[in-house]
This record gives structure tokens, sequence and C-alpha cells, in this order.
């Protein structure tokens, strides 16, 4: 029970509803041992030659009648009834809202702490597996605080049950209990041997989801090059692992669950035998061999639910270890222990002598140092591979440099706080990354505090206002998954206007041309211009015609920075820059010849 101390800690807000509960606990388990006494009364005392004992008779009177008696032994029958009934309704609702409470804290600290983890972690872990630990696993911590309220009043039950056999026949009580050690060791054995099979079971279960979640994010995919058998394929045979793995696991759990029934069906027949024998020769009353065996029956439902709860603990326990191991995970990118808040930024930014590689790989980065003065456009080029879009992810920490420092406004970004450092900078990336509320809402996400006439600005200034306004139900649009009822060109201006909104003095800008035709490139190169006005703006491009008014470039080759100046500076020296130039105004001259063509040949 190594993560008690752990899962206390989410029950600690709620200690009053915890109190509650124990409260509610010990009244249910003494409420139960009232259960039997109606019928004793029924069989000893009026279908029985027994006097009436002096406690009832100083409720009753001496010389109450049988009939009298029989009513008094269903209105207490029913009063048991409801007592315990009412109680158990009070106690779900109050065991209820603890749980639901303590789900949601762990839910959310699971949620926020896959946050922090860094991208590097995301890159290798997938991410149906993290949704099924959140919020499949993300119960396990309440599941295992209310077993022990479950075990608690049974073992309160087990307490008053046995003192109360041991009080009318001794040896019939030792013969109920001796089945207690054979349930002990086989729990014992159950525990032992189930754990590694429900591990199992979880991984296999949280891969079916994850080839979910992946399948429905490359829909477009699947579907573009008809691959939906083929991935039906692929999840109903991971899934018919999954299923065989759970039904080998139930199986296990439902014969441990025969082992202690049977145990106490055991048990049962034994003291049936012995106590009809002692009636027989009249050493117990029928009244009192119902009350025996009704006890007994109380007995060994609490030791069949302690038996059978510490076995669905196991299971628990398994979710509360896949929950942890997320939850264990220490995120890469941390703050010192004492940062600084950058409240005001100039953009200068200092590369010095930068290394970074991800794990698997060597040499993603090697030793870059450049200065980006405030305000200063910064474009970067390079082939494919080169680091280019690694280079500009160290600058908000998305990974840090392995050695080397980066700095802002000559303080180290180590040095600052996340959230300070990443409120500088705004980012446009190739991928138009939205979410499926509206378009005020997805431009709002730029700055959540921003008033209608500050959005609808942003979307002038991003050339975006113009097509949202012919929407039937204009910036209140539902975007859907990722947008998907936009074009390209659409979504890249939300992104755009979201950026401006931000007004942060850092822009970073990936590629955000890459995937748009001519037309609407000039639109967005436009709002984008407007954009890095007054900015330390960074922009990755492989069209080196979009980033030509560059005040400073970086040409990047196998991670190392290969040249550094003026666009113009570069196209005289003999490297890197000047090639890709070439090639690409070559391309761009056979275009434009085979589009002449095909236009002279049309008109013949």
């Amino acid at each position: 029970m190594k993560y008690i101390p752990r899962v206390l800690k989410y029950v600690r807000p709620y200690w009053l509803l915890a109190t509650v509960v124990v409260a509610l606990i010990v009244v249910s388990g003494l409420a139960d041992l009232l259960v039997p006494l109606p019928m004793k009364v029924l069989l000893d005392y009026v279908l029985g030659s027994l006097p009436v004992p002096p406690w009832l008779a100083a409720i009753t009177g001496k010389d109450v009648q049988r009939a009298t008696l029989v009513w008094i032994c269903v209105a207490g029958g029913l009063s048991v009834a409801l007592l315990t009934n009412g109680l158990s309704v009070i106690n779900e609702y109050v065991q209820t809202r603890l749980e639901q409470r303590m789900v949601l804290d762990f839910r959310s600290e699971l949620f926020q702490h896959a946050q922090r983890l860094s991208l590097a972690f995301h890159d290798q872990k997938r991410s149906g597996m993290l949704i099924y630990a959140i919020n499949g696993q993300g119960d396990a911590v309440a599941a295992l605080v209310m077993v022990i309220p479950s075990l608690g009043q049974s073992l309160i039950t087990l307490i008053g049950m046995c003192w109360i056999l041991f009080r009318f026949d001794w040896l019939l009580a030792l013969l109920a209990m001796a089945v207690t050690p054979f349930m002990f060791f086989s729990l014992r054995y159950y525990a032992t041997h189930i754990q590694d099979r429900l591990m199992r079971v979880k991984g296999l279960e949280g891969e079916s989801l994850a080839i979910v979640h992946e399948a429905i994010s490359m829909l477009r995919v699947i579907v573009a090059f008809g691959r939906e058998p083929h991935e039906h394929h692929r999840f109903r045979e991971q899934g018919l692992r999954a299923v065989n793995a759970r039904v080998d696991v139930t199986v296990r759990q439902t014969v441990f669950s025969l082992v202690v029934n049977m145990t106490t069906a055991a048990g049962t027949a034994a003291v049936l035998w012995l106590g009809a024998t002692r009636v027989l020769q009249s050493r117990l009353t029928i009244g009192q061999l119902y009350v025996i065996l009704a006890y007994i029956a109380a007995v060994y439902r609490p030791l069949e639910v302690i038996a059978n709860t510490i076995g669905r603990l196991q299971d628990n326990l398994i979710s509360l270890r896949v929950a942890f191991e997320v939850l264990d995970t220490k995120p890469e990118i941390i703050e010192v222990a004492h940062p600084k808040r950058l409240e005001t930024c100039l953009g200068e930014v200092t590369f010095d002598n930068v290394c970074f590689h991800y794990q698997g790989r060597v040499d993603t980065l090697k030793h870059i140092s450049f200065r980006a003065k405030p305000g200063q456009r910064v474009a970067i080029v390079g082939p494919t591979g080169a680091g280019k879009t690694t280079l500009i992810s160290l600058l908000p920490r998305f990974y840090d440099a392995l050695t080397g420092r980066i700095l802002i406004d000559g303080i180290e970004v180590r040095q600052l706080t996340l959230k300070s450092l990443r409120d500088q900078i705004s980012m446009v990336l190739q991928d138009q990354l939205l979410f499926s509320g509206t378009i005020a809402e997805n431009i709002r996400y730029g700055r959540l505090q921003a008033a209608d006439d500050e959005v609808i600005e942003a979307a002038r200034a991003a050339n975006a206002h113009e097509f949202i306004t012919r929407l039937p139900r204009q910036y209140e649009t539902e975007l859907g998954e990722r947008g998907a009822k936009l074009s390209g060109g659409e979504r890249q201006r939300l992104c755009v206007a979201r950026a401006f909104l931000k007004d942060a003095p850092i822009l970073i800008l990936d590629e955000p041309t890459s995937a748009i035709d001519s037309k609407t490139e000039a639109v967005i190169l436009e709002a984008l211009d407007r954009l890095m006005v007054g900015r330390t703006s960074f922009m990755i491009a492989h069209r080196l015609s979009t980033v030509h008014h560059a005040d400073l470039m970086l040409v990047l080759d196998q991670g190392r920075l290969v040249q550094l100046g003026k666009p113009d500076d570069l196209l005289r020296q003999d490297g890197l820059y000047r090639q890709l130039h070439e090639v690409q105004t070559r391309h761009s001259r056979r275009a434009w010849r085979s589009g002449q063509a095909d236009s002279i040949a049309r008109q013949a």
C-alpha cells in the first residue's frame, strides 16, 4: 500500500465529507446488527413458547397479546429496513460526492502535468496512451479511497456479528470463523499472481485507444489512400489481443470469487449441521438457530466483500500505477529556484554557441551563434532537415539547449519564468492549428481578455475580416474539428489574427505560407508584413522570395550555421544561399515559360 500517503492528499480538501462517510459507516454497521432481531422475536416469543424477555416486556408490557407482538415484529422489521436503506441512500450520496470530486482533482492534476511535460516527451509518447492514462485511469485514486469505507463497514459488521455469535454459542462461532485462514491465503495467492496480467491488460487497452485516436487524427489520409479496411483490421487485431487478455483476467477473478463463495458456503453448511444437531438436543431454540444462521450469513457477507474488494483492489492499484507513471515523469523544461519575470521586452535575441540533439539522434544543431537586434527581421533558410524549426523551438523553450546559452534582452531564457518568456513570443506555424470553437474564440486565444472590438481589429489586420463577415454567423461560426470548415488560407489568416491580438514583441513564423496558393500567399504575406513591424521576427522559409526583405539571413545546413548576413551580401558570396537562390530562380523561370507555352497553345 505504498500509494496510500500519496492518495490521502486528495482526501484532505474534503475532510468534512470524509468524516461524514466514516460516521455513516459506523452507524450503518451497527444498524446491520438489528436486521435479524425482529425475526428472532417472532420465532421465539410469538410462534414459540418462550416467555417475553425483560427488555421487550419493558416496551410492550408483560401481558402483551401475541397478535400485538406480530404487528410489533412487522413494524420493527420495516423500521430496520427503512433505517438501513435510508442510511445506504445517504451514504451513497456522500460517497459519490466525495469520489467524483477526487476523480476531478486527480484527472485535473494529470492533465496539467501532461501539459507541463516537454515536447520531447510528447514526441515519444503516443497521445492515445496519455488520454487513456488521464481519462481511463484517472478514477483510480478515488476508487482506492472508496474501498476504505466498504472495508470499514464490513469490518465493523464482522466484529459485531462475531461478538453476538460468541454470546449465542462459542463453538458455532469458532466453526464459522474456521474458514478465515483459508480465505486469507487464497487472497494472498491471488494478489501475487494477478498484477502482471492486469498490467498487460491495461497496456493493451491503452494501445487500442491509441489506435483509435491516431486513426481519427489521420482520417483524411486514411480515406485518401482507401485504407479503411486496413485500419479496421489493425484495430480488430489489437482489440482481439486486449479482449483475450481481459477475458483471461476476468476468468481468474471469477474463479477467485468462486473459491471465496464456496469457502463461505462450506462454512455455512458446517454451522447448519452442528446447529441443527444442537436444536435436536434442545440446546438451541429454532429462533436462536435462525438468528445464528442469519448472523453467519451476515458474517460471511462482509468476509466475501472484504475478499472481493481486495481482489478488485489489485485492478485499482494497477490503474494507479499507470496514472502515477505519468505524474512521476519529471518535466524536462523546469524553472530555476527563483526565476525572473520578463515584464517588458525589447526583443534582442542572442544565441551563444548553442548545441542540441534529439534522443536517438546526434548533432541536430551544432555551435549556433548569432544576435538579432530589436525589431530586426531574421530569415532562417536551408535544406530540409537542416534544423531550422528545431533552432527556433529552443527560443520559447519547447526544448532546452544541451550546451550554450539563449538570451532575450541579455537574460538567459532559463532564468525566466516560462509564462513571462512565452508571453513575449507569438507564433504562426505551417500547420493551421485551430480549436473546434467559434472564430472569435480562436482569435481571442491570443489574449483571452480581449474585447470584441479588439478581436475584429486583429482580424482586419490579418486580412480575415472580409471572409468572416461573408459567413452566415460571422465571428460566431463554429469551425469544427481543427477548423475543417475553412480553407487552408482562411485558417492561416485566423492564426495570423491570433498573433496580432497577442501583440508580443517577438514573432516566430514557421513557413506560414508553404501550403498556400500564390494568390492567398500574397494576402497573407501582406498581413505578415504588418505583423512584423516593430517586432523581432524570425521567419523560416523554403521559398527565398518570401524573405528577400530580411535584415538578417541565417543559412543552416546539417545543423550548422554556414552563412550569416544580409540577403544581398550572401548572394555575392559563393555559398549555400547563392546555390539555393539559383536553383529556385531556374525553377521559377521554367515554370513561367511552361505557363507561357500553355497559354499560347490554348490561344492557337
